[in-house]
């Protein structure tokens, strides 16, 4: 069935036409961004809804809303050997991507000019969705949402986004001005973006918003003010109307992709010294509960940006906290694709011969709010997680030939204690996803 485009999704076309999203270089790689690459590979949130490590050969992923396909190419990066399909509603956009995967030698790739909920007509199901700065441009997020789970195998996932009204209900109100002035009545162009920059530039510097959202610099790019001043269709939401949505369209929240940065703790002075009813409350709440009020006490992100799936199709699993000494002894140990690099596998050399710290968060920071350094006596035992999977027990066999003398009794390190140390170690990096480890029965 054909869904007629609105007189606003009309718009919104015709805007992204104007300027195609994003404006990257065709010629431009995603190789070495090495966190962009961890956010988009099916590994990331495969691994935390179910403790497993998945192959991402043969897989089928679709990017909607593609824009020009910069976000495809880093999902065909991101994911060796999967067949990437890229939908738009804008066909310069569509033949920009097309372009700019074939220049990139992907072959296995196709993009179509097409609405979301109009997906079931290309016969396609998909291990993996990126819908990415799209969601909060539809008239329904709930009929957005049921077009993708419509499409979504068993266990797939879908990772996407809405704009926070609590962080940008700013850039919300300017846009009610420009409305109010008429510069939103039809797509914006030269002379609308320029009478926005007069109009924020003519304003005291005391005035409140002024303060708040005017960046000349940045608004010298039409991309950026288009995005943000002048951005058709454009609205927002909080995490309870996330949570709504998704038990409308039948989806179960995962986990946010910026997890780490959304822990309601890291909020507080001291996390042994709340006040009484937090210290009690805190505990028992849901994780709906968790993240709308750390959005209400601090709302610094952007983008409420998570992963979802159908319901009940994660699988079981023990936590490593939890683990005993025989899953450990069982378990296998894989470096996250995008730490298995030559540039971190050389630091890390680096770092051992010159007895230095590894610096092992320095390629993937967002799951970490501070650098996380090893001593290069136990980070020595990852090195052959480059070259592929391990057992925890051949890590540690590793450090048991390497260590040296212990410096107080002179006598050889036991093995008991190589296995604390590894053990620990993997325990430490298994939050930030740097190391995946896979319970083995």
């Amino acid at each position: 069935m054909n869904h007629p485009e609105s007189e606003l999704q009309a718009k919104i076309r015709q805007q992204f036409d104007f300027v195609t999203y994003p404006r990257i270089p065709v010629e431009k790689s995603p190789k070495d961004d090495y966190e962009s690459l961890f956010i988009h590979n099916l590994v990331t949130p495969y691994y935390l809804r179910n403790q497993k490590v998945i192959e991402t050969k043969d897989k089928v992923i679709l990017d909607a809303g593609c824009g020009s396909g910069y976000k495809a190419l880093v999902l065909a990066e991101a994911n060796p050997g999967a067949k990437i399909v890229g939908i738009d509603i804008s066909e310069k956009s569509v033949e920009l991507a097309r372009q700019r995967l074939k220049y990139h030698g992907f072959d296995n790739a196709e993009f179509h000019v097409l609405l979301i909920e109009e997906l079931p007509s290309l016969g396609l199901e998909f291990d993996y969705i990126n819908c990415d700065e799209v969601l909060y441009l539809l008239p329904d997020i709930v009929a957005g949402l049921q077009g993708m789970k419509s499409v979504l195998k068993s266990d797939g996932i879908i990772r996407t986004n809405l704009h926070s009204s609590l962080q940008r209900h700013n850039y919300f109100k300017v846009q009610e001005v420009f409305q109010m002035m008429g510069l939103m009545n039809e797509n914006p162009g030269e002379m609308e973006m320029e009478l926005a920059r007069e109009t924020l530039d003519a304003l005291k510097d005391s005035i409140t918003l002024k303060r708040q959202i005017w960046k000349p610099e940045r608004a010298k790019n039409e991309e950026w003010i288009l995005s943000n001043y002048l951005l058709l269709g454009d609205k927002g939401f909080t995490i309870p109307e996330v949570f709504a949505a998704l038990k409308s369209a039948d989806l179960e929240f995962i986990n946010m992709v910026k997890w780490r940065q959304w822990e309601i703790m890291d909020l507080f002075k001291s996390e042994d010294d709340l006040p009484a009813f937090l210290g009690m409350s805190l505990p028992e709440i849901s994780v709906e509960e968790r993240l709308h009020l750390f959005e209400l006490l601090q709302p610094m992100h952007r983008l409420l940006d998570f992963w979802c799936g159908h319901p009940q199709k994660g699988q079981s699993f023990v936590p490593v906290s939890e683990w005993t000494d025989s899953d450990w002894q069982k378990a296998k140990v894989h470096l996250h694709p995008q730490l298995r690099n030559s540039q971190a596998r050389e630091d890390l050399i680096n770092c051992i011969n010159n007895h230095k710290p590894f610096e092992i968060s320095n390629y993937v920071k967002l799951p970490t709010l501070s650098p996380i350094h090893i001593d290069s006596s136990i980070a020595v035992c990852l090195l052959p997680l480059w070259d592929g999977v391990c057992t925890v027990e051949s890590l540690v066999e590793r450090l048991v030939k390497i260590r040296p003398l212990d410096p107080i009794t002179l006598e050889a390190v036991s093995k008991d204690r190589c296995w604390e140390e590894v053990r620990e170690l993997l325990d430490t990096l298994d939050p930030f996803l740097y190391v995946l480890l896979e319970h083995c029965s």
